[in-house]
């Protein structure tokens, strides 16, 4: 005999479909993997969008005279609102849910991608760059939250892996491809191009994206028990339902986010990581034209191998860190080690200082930028650790540590190249931050286990 689900009370989410009984729904599915081909597929677009700039940006700063200083400004400047954001989006995906925060959020950024090419000077592009950033902030609290509601805690480390790998195919395919643009048909095409993309794609999340598996027609019963087997993890209990469904004091949630030792190596860690990420999104093409000498084509093609180096190296973190954890060793090993081999294989890029070897040079940056995926893991390990209750105001306030990191390293490198001349101690203070990042996941994390709420 078939039951009718009702909805769980923490999604609260408008106007969701009705949900199907057991016997309307097809026999077997993977509908799982339909979701994060779509949150794949977005991530792309949401990393291609934030990153077209950095190869632009060698003609943008031409056309209105940038000083270094003011291209770190610029490069900086996504990240303010993105920031200041994380935490009221985080809170806005926890009572609307992430289809709807993600969908508008797509449709936003992709006419501000597209805006830039409208843009007249210093002012304007500073401010599109914040309207851009304002628009993305719900991106990866919403793709954490779909994760934690379609998968099952033993496949959350190979789920999250996927949907970040979009972050670097996109750019490994667009790198070249964003650099013939702005060769032969000006930078503006680069902006016209990419927000026409994601206005395309909103299409299609709108039409098959759920927020929760109970609502899809494509689950089946059997998929539908699979999700939602439960382990020691990620068992919600009755009083934490029951507090999910009454209206939360927001400065109660954030001291539980805010006062926990484990959350804050997580934080530290996460700041580290981003600061590694945000080197090679925003200056990376400008250190291959400025401090190696190679022509914007010549950069774009050979960005894509550190790109794609970070591809692979966020899936064989999540693989890896999933089968450890389902072989039987520990949660907190499995999850952290992927992370901390990340933070030392990182410090490399610290070498590249010492040869002028194109070659050398990229292979230094590959293993840097592979070491930066495989911290990528550092999503499985707090998805693990949040209270469930809180997984979008708590991904909000991991998203925000993690681009305080991208809001500072543009700047910091743009005033210290303006400064020296030379790019040297800007991938210096990359190696010391990661070396910081080490030491956190060291002595902050000693066990990965739920936070009580």
């Amino acid at each position: 005999m078939s039951t009718t689900r009702t909805n769980p009370p923490a999604d609260n989410t408008p106007a969701a479909p009705p949900l199907l009984p057991d016997s309307a729904r097809p026999a077997v599915s993977r509908a799982r993997y339909g979701l994060l081909a779509s949150l794949f597929v977005i991530t792309a677009i949401n990393y291609l969008d934030r990153t077209n700039l950095s190869v632009a940006l060698p003609h943008i700063k031409d056309d209105f005279h940038l000083s270094a200083t003011e291209q770190g400004v610029l490069l900086s400047s996504f990240g303010w609102a993105y920031l200041l954001l994380q935490i009221p989006t985080g809170r806005l995906i926890d009572r609307v849910g992430a289809k709807l925060a993600f969908g508008y959020a797509l449709i936003g950024w992709s006419l501000a991608t597209a805006a830039m090419a409208l843009t007249r000077g210093f002012g304007s592009l500073i401010g599109v760059r914040v309207a851009l950033g304002a628009f993305e902030a719900p991106a990866f609290p919403s793709n954490n939250r779909l994760v934690v509601n379609w998968f099952p805690g033993r496949e959350r480390g190979r789920a999250t892996a996927t949907y970040t790998a979009g972050e670097y195919i996109g750019l490994a395919i667009a790198a070249p491809v964003l650099s013939l643009l702005t060769v032969h048909f000006g930078w503006h095409s680069v902006f016209l191009v990419t927000g026409a993309i994601g206005l395309l794609f909103s299409v299609v999340w709108f039409r098959r994206v759920f927020d929760r598996p109970e609502q899809s027609p494509r689950v089946s019963a059997e998929e539908l028990a699979y999700i939602r087997q439960a382990d020691e993890q990620e068992t919600a209990d009755a009083a934490e339902k029951a507090a999910a469904s009454e209206p939360a004091d927001i400065w109660a949630d954030l001291r539980v986010l805010l006062t926990n030792r484990r959350l804050w190596g997580m934080y530290i860690g996460q700041f580290a990581s981003a600061s590694v990420l945000f080197f090679f999104l925003t200056w990376f093409p400008s250190y291959l034209v400025e401090e190696k000498d190679m022509g914007v084509i010549k950069a774009g093609f050979w960005a894509s191998a550190p790109y794609l180096a970070a591809l692979i190296g966020t899936l064989v973190g999540g693989a890896w860190s999933d089968r450890m954890l389902n072989s039987g060793k520990s949660r907190t090993f499995a999850r952290k080690a992927p992370v901390m081999i990340g933070f030392v294989l990182a410090s490399i890029i610290v070498c590249a200082n010492f040869t002028n070897s194109v070659p050398l040079v990229i292979t230094f940056m590959s293993i840097a930028f592979f070491a930066q995926g495989l911290m990528q893991n550092s999503w499985a390990l707090f998805s693990d650790a949040v209270p469930r209750r809180l997984t979008g105001t708590g991904g909000g306030v991991f998203n925000f540590m993690a681009n305080a990191g991208g809001v500072l390293t543009p700047l910091v490198i743009g005033i210290i190249v303006d400064r020296t001349g030379s790019f040297a101690w800007a991938l210096g203070y990359i190696g010391i931050v990661v070396a910081v990042g080490l030491l956190a996941y060291a002595l902050l994390i000693d066990k990965v286990e739920r936070v009580e709420a």
